[in-house]
C-alpha cells in the first residue's frame, strides 16, 4: 500500500471570524461584508483587515458564510455571495419579499490555487437603509488537498 504524504485535509487551512459590530450596508449593491475578529485561524491565511481569505495549500475548500440582515424599510432581496479573486462565483438563496430581517447563508465548495487565489463574503440588499448584526460567520476549512 502506498500513502499519499502531502498535505492532509484534516491538517489544512482553516479559519472562522465574525463581525464585531453592527454594519451598514449599500443598497443596491454588492458590498463586502466585515468579518474583523477571528475566533481561529490555524495557518495565518484569513486577513482581518482586508476581510480576505488567501488559502497557501492548493485544494478543495468548504466556504461557509451566514449574516442576519436588518432593514428600516421593507427590504425587496437580499442575497449572500461568495467573491473569488475579486469577482463574483457564487451566491446563496436569493430572499425576496416584503419584509424587513432576513437570514442569509451560503456554503459551496470551490477550488482554490494555494498561491493567489482568494476568498471574500459579500451581501446585496434592494433596501434603502440597511444594516447586519454580529450574528454572521466566515469561515472555510481544506476539504481536500490537490
Amino acid at each position: 500500500l502506498s500513502m499519499n504524504t502531502g498535505t492532509l485535509a484534516g491538517n489544512g487551512p482553516a479559519f472562522s471570524a465574525y463581525s464585531s459590530a453592527i454594519r451598514t450596508i449599500s443598497s443596491g449593491t454588492w458590498t463586502k461584508v466585515i468579518f474583523d475578529t477571528e475566533r481561529f485561524d490555524t495557518n495565518s491565511n484569513y486577513d482581518n483587515s482586508t476581510y480576505r481569505f488567501t488559502p497557501t495549500v492548493a485544494g478543495y475548500y468548504q466556504i461557509n458564510f451566514s449574516l442576519d440582515v436588518g432593514t428600516s424599510t421593507s427590504a425587496t432581496q437580499s442575497v449572500c455571495g461568495i467573491y473569488k479573486n475579486g469577482s463574483y462565483y457564487s451566491n446563496g438563496v436569493n430572499l425576496s419579499g416584503s419584509v424587513t430581517f432576513y437570514g442569509n447563508s451560503i456554503s459551496s465548495l470551490i477550488y482554490c490555487n494555494g498561491s493567489t487565489d482568494y476568498i471574500e463574503a459579500y451581501i446585496y440588499i434592494g433596501a434603502s437603509t440597511a444594516s447586519y448584526s454580529t450574528q454572521g460567520n466566515f469561515d472555510a476549512v481544506l476539504a481536500r488537498a490537490a
